[in-house]
């Protein structure tokens, strides 16, 4: 909507000011205004000409400004009860905001309680955000009690627009942000801020809460103060806000460091330091199988299989880049092979080695070590590699962030005439293995470069593979969103991601295009007409690491993995000791069969055993009694608690393992495919006493009791 289009002033009267409230107030959905691609305030003139549209409160940018407007109430409320704290900044985050005060005494939950009570007050009083435009002497003068303000306003023009730090002050001018009560036009309070904000505190309404008190150092470095952060959450309703905190139990009950302990899956040993993880048993199956099968699909795609070391001299990431552009991310370098004679004089210069944070220069490596025909192409070579990037403490997170990773690496050569199609047969081998696993609801998301420094290669390049990838990425007919800035140092790049069970996103495959490392390692192929060319390489982490990808799917499935990759497929449960023999028969036979089997002969309870095993998330517990013993039969018990009783051994060995072949995920004994010519839920009166209601439904029917 154009802004030239006010209502007419009257004659007599000077020319009507336009505004985004004047143009969009009708609608209480409408929170601020888009114009000219910058976000204002609803009340801020808008120049003749300007374009102008409409942001809802419950839009990405709308949520955004929601949240930064709750924290500034809660800033607001916590110096009308404490007004000693002084303020560090307040930006919206994801889902959410956050406060810094720096504060004589850590804030309680107690404070929480006060402080939210607070914040009603003043959501009720409707008090309006008034932006006025200050110099720099103002400022201070304004905030001269503030020594954190005063330190943001000499950042000023010089602030990252991505940082925390740019709610302050952005770049260009100096803004204040009163909140004025709507009757007497009083400044209540106010704060230094970019901005925009909400017309009032009352467009906040009542789906906001605070949930966290975390410790901060001021703008991140351990060398500044500690701050008291206050988290909090904002949404357009109540029921949004609801949702939310439902999700937020759900991940909880979800997470994956909390799983891998309670499964026996992983652990992050003191010993071996920060970020460096070692997988039990248990885990170490899953994982055998998470690769194992995906071994089997790439060898079925035409990749070739490569090992690299794991360890290099330096000289390999000069050229390949790295050392330039990630030496950041990468450990220190270890000075090895120099060699001194009997005086202590060097005679022979050592070199530096690194732990390697890519597999990508080696893949060149191997392509290099022969001359390579067109005919050979595409070449694509994948390895399960280790490697290793020096990530900071404080962003280490379990298994999603670590210093110690394996990534399923491939890189793929090709000719020009060769890239599209071959972007678009890697897309679509990914989403399938994706969908293989589990995930299915996928959007694409197009990393490019921007103006800054940190990206190589000829401008026409980047516009050739970003062109490129961009079509593959509409023509998979996926929702594209844009990244402006996130391309790799040598490349654009399409990641694939992908929602989980309650609908948290993850990023996961890449796919990235490479000119860059072609022409540094001097790789070349004859082509058909004898001439050399230079191969276009494409990078491709379809898991991004196993172990992110091993949390994703832990939490996706809640620690119940489908039946293919659980560690434990099948337990046997004997009603009593006469009966084992009878079920180490039927697992012997279903063991044959690849299936990962345990017998449970120990001395606990029956229905102890049931509920263990339940909670371990086995998907088939079998039952003997006398009944099953006598007919050559188990009883199923399945994880709700369901159970199919008096199946054969030779149709319960079949269901099994078609069950594992079919990857299918059995919750309870109608995702299981019929018993032929068994009725579900057969009695048999061998199982009556167990009794036990599967973990997290009380009440349900006994195993092999119904």
């Amino acid at each position: 909507m154009s802004a030239t289009d006010p209502t007419a002033p009257q004659p007599g009267e000077g020319p009507a000011v336009t505004t985004g409230r004047t143009l969009f107030g009708e609608d209480r959905e409408v929170v601020a205004a888009r114009v000219d691609g910058a976000l204002w305030d609803l009340d801020r003139p808008i120049p003749a000409g300007a374009h102008a549209e409409p942001v809802t409160i419950g839009s990405p940018d709308g949520l955004a400004i929601l949240r930064h407007s709750t924290a500034h109430v809660l800033a607001q409320a916590v110096q009308r009860i404490n007004p000693e704290a002084r303020l560090g900044i307040g930006p919206p985050v994801t889902d959410g905001f956050y406060y810094d005060f720096d504060v004589q005494q850590p804030f309680t939950p107690e404070d929480l309680k006060a402080l939210s009570k607070e914040m009603e007050r003043i959501q009720r009083a409707g008090q309006r955000f008034q932006r006025r435009v200050v110099s720099e002497a103002e400022a201070r003068r304004l905030f001269a009690d503030e020594p954190y303000k005063l330190e943001l306003i000499g950042l000023k023009g010089g602030t990252d627009e991505s940082s925390d730090e740019a709610v302050e002050v952005g770049a260009g001018e100096l803004t204040v942000y009163a909140n004025v009560d709507r009757s007497s036009g009083e400044v209540i309070w106010q704060d230094l801020c970019r901005g925009p904000h909400l017309p009032n505190t009352g467009v906040i309404r009542n789906g906001w809460a605070l949930t966290r008190v975390a410790a901060a150092y001021w703008r991140g470095s351990e060398k500044n103060p500690q701050l008291q952060r206050i988290y909090g959450t904002a949404w357009p309703s109540k029921d949004e806000l609801r949702a939310y905190q439902h999700r937020v139990e759900e991940a909880a009950k979800r997470d994956h460091r909390k799983l891998g302990a309670e499964l026996d899956l992983f652990s992050f040993p003191d010993e071996i330091g920060s970020g460096l993880a070692v997988f039990h048993p248990k885990g170490g199956i899953v994982r055998q199988a998470m690769e194992d099968y995906s071994r089997r699909r790439h060898t079925e795609a035409g990749y070739s299989f490569v090992n690299s070391p794991h360890i290099t001299k330096g000289n390999l990431f000069q050229t390949s880049g790295h050392l330039q552009w990630f030496a950041d991310g990468m450990f220190p370098p270890m000075h090895l092979d120099e060699e001194v004679d009997a005086d202590g004089k060097v005679v022979k210069a050592g070199q530096d080695y690194y732990l390697k944070p890519m597999n990508c220069p080696f893949h060149n490596l191997v392509f290099r070590a022969r001359g390579r025909s067109y005919r050979e192409l595409p070449l694509r070579l994948f390895e399960f590699g280790s490697v290793y990037r020096y990530e900071k403490s404080g962003t280490l997170q379990g298994l999603t962030r670590v210093r110690g990773l394996t990534q399923d690496d491939a890189h793929l050569y090709c000719t020009p005439e060769q890239l599209k199609p071959e972007l678009t047969r890697t897309l679509q081998f990914v989403l399938d293995l994706l969908r293989d696993y589990g995930l299915d609801d996928f959007y694409l998301e197009l990393s490019t470069r921007d103006d800054g420094p940190k990206f190589m290669g000829p401008d026409e390049l980047w516009e050739t593979a970003t062109a490129t990838l961009a079509e593959v990425a509409a023509e998979s007919g996926l929702r594209l969103e844009p990244d402006p800035g996130g391309a790799a140092f040598y490349g654009p790049k399409i990641s694939v991601q992908a929602k989980d069970a309650i609908g948290r996103t993850w990023q996961l495959s890449t796919i990235q295009i490479d000119f860059n490392q072609p022409e540094r390692f001097g790789l070349e192929y004859t082509a058909a007409d004898g001439t050399k060319q230079q191969p276009i390489m494409i990078h491709r982490a379809l898991f991004g690491s196993i172990e992110r990808f091993f949390a994703v799917l832990l939490e996706h499935y809640a620690g119940a993995f489908p039946v293919w990759l659980s560690p434990v497929q099948v337990v046997g449960i004997p009603v009593a000791d006469e009966y084992a023999d009878h079920l180490a028969g039927v697992l012997d036979a279903l063991r044959l069969q690849g299936v990962r089997v345990e017998l449970d002969d120990s001395d606990d309870r029956m229905q102890k055993k049931i509920r263990n095993h339940t909670l371990q998330h086995v998907p088939f517990l079998l039952i003997a009694g006398e009944q099953d013993r006598d007919a050559g039969a188990v009883s199923f018990r399945f994880r709700d608690g369901t159970t199919r009783n008096g199946v054969p051994v030779d149709e319960a060995v079949a269901l099994i393992t078609g069950a594992i072949a079919s990857r299918a995920q059995i919750t309870t004994a109608d995702d299981l495919e019929p018993a032929g010519g068994v009725p579900t839920g057969t009695a048999a009166t061998s199982l009556r006493d167990a009794s036990v209601p599967a973990a997290g439904a009380p009440g349900a029917a006994a195993a092999g009791a119904v």
